[in-house]
């Protein structure tokens, strides 16, 4: 079976060389990805008594994985094909290894279950992509040499760049273009036709992962670089808030953040949406205490004085520092943007929903009211732009 696949197979749906543990495979619409991965698992069974099998719904992973056109029962069998269990959701060999089936819309059913090797496929469209992925490599503990495959169409997301970003993580690429004489007469040329030259073509097609975010201020690798653990202790802390814009409406950007001298520490994203103005002042005062805040800075763009007496009535135990919007978001963000470029950043936790609003801000791919996002920038520019923007200047006479 490895012998016909390596003669038919191209050599980017060849598993690559060296010691990898995971293996993404980048691949536009019908370029060979699925079949490359079926591949894959079906001579892994001849080495693993145990698989697993995920998909972005269980349905996909029988559909697609499983009964595909290039599925696991489409691969070349010595022996007989395998034969699935609906009932216990696994796929059985003739040899004995069983696949099992997981859908990426439950992290918790990987909780438990330890593999020999894994195929995962569609990562991109995974409902809860990192966390999947994260209880799916804790099962990989059996055996010799646990491995993972992942084949995605790409997309810009942030869950894959992080993928991508990580040490020991194989990458390969493939084009819908790469497959042609398996594909049907017109299919590429019909495509082209219509978009061809779009951001569309070159993920869907091209198998690229388009960051057709034009004008994107933070970069995949300084969030990442960005994450560590907190210090012991630091020199401030405070609370930022972005009021939504009407009563019960938009969300309420909250974000916690300090200082040790002249580095930034995110400490806490506790934005919150559909909530009453008491309601979010309430989460702002508790955060304070919570995080012993020096003040809180709010932007007052939207409600002016409102926003300090909503704040004073939930019983703010410290100051409330009102800002005001003078310049756009982007030129707002700008410099904090800088700050990250330069390492002078830390996360100290996993805040996806902030980070991927910090990746679309100012882009075409920002489709809602960034408020994490702003809450974030009020919060860093007071602590360390505004701080030492308003220093005193000292003149040699």
């Amino acid at each position: 079976m490895d012998r016909h696949w390596a003669f038919w197979a191209r050599p980017e749906q060849l598993a690559p060389p060296g010691d990898w543990r995971t293996w993404l495979f980048l691949g536009g619409r019908g370029a060979g990805k699925t079949r490359a991965g079926a591949e894959w698992l079906a001579a892994a069974s001849r080495r693993n008594d145990r698989l697993a099998l995920v998909g972005p719904t269980l349905h996909d992973v029988r559909e697609v994985m499983i009964d595909g056109l290039s599925g696991l029962c489409a691969c070349a069998w010595i022996g007989g094909a395998p034969r699935f269990e609906s009932s216990r959701r696994r796929l059985l060999f003739s040899n004995g290894a069983v696949a099992y089936a997981f859908s990426a819309e439950d992290p918790e059913s990987l909780r438990g279950p330890q593999f020999g090797a894994a195929w995962a496929d569609e990562y991109c469209a995974w409902t809860y992509a990192e966390d999947t992925l994260a209880m799916l490599r804790m099962g990989l503990r059996l055996g010799d040499d646990p491995r993972l495959v992942i084949t995605t169409t790409p997309k810009p997301t942030l869950a894959l760049r992080r993928l991508m970003a990580e040490d020991g993580v194989v990458v390969t690429r493939a084009g819908t273009l790469a497959n042609r004489a398996n594909l049907s007469p017109g299919f590429i040329d019909g495509l082209q036709a219509i978009y061809g030259g779009t951001r569309l073509a070159a993920q869907e097609l091209d198998g690229q992962v388009v960051e057709g975010l034009e004008g994107a201020l933070w970069r995949a690798q300084d969030l990442l670089r960005a994450r560590g653990p907190r210090p012991d202790h630091l020199d401030q802390v405070i609370v930022a808030v972005d009021p939504p814009a009407s009563a019960g409406g938009d969300a309420c950007g909250l974000v916690v953040a300090g200082r040790l001298e002249e580095r930034g520490y995110v400490l806490a994203d506790l934005t919150l949406s559909g909530a009453s103005p008491l309601g979010w002042a309430g989460r702002a005062v508790q955060a304070a205490k919570d995080f012993d805040a020096a003040f809180v800075v709010a932007e007052a763009n939207q409600g002016g004085d409102m926003v300090r007496t909503v704040l004073t009535m939930a019983g703010c135990p410290v100051p409330v520092r009102l800002v005001h919007a003078r310049l756009g978001k982007r030129a707002r963000a700008e410099p904090v943007a800088a700050l990250y470029e330069q390492g002078r950043i830390t996360h100290c936790g996993a805040f996806g929903a902030l980070e991927e609003e910090l990746m679309a801000l100012g882009t075409e791919g920002m489709d809602h009211s960034p408020d994490r996002a702003d809450a974030l920038v009020w919060a860093l520019s007071e602590l360390l732009l505004n701080r030492r923007a308003s220093a005193p200047r000292l003149s040699v006479l």
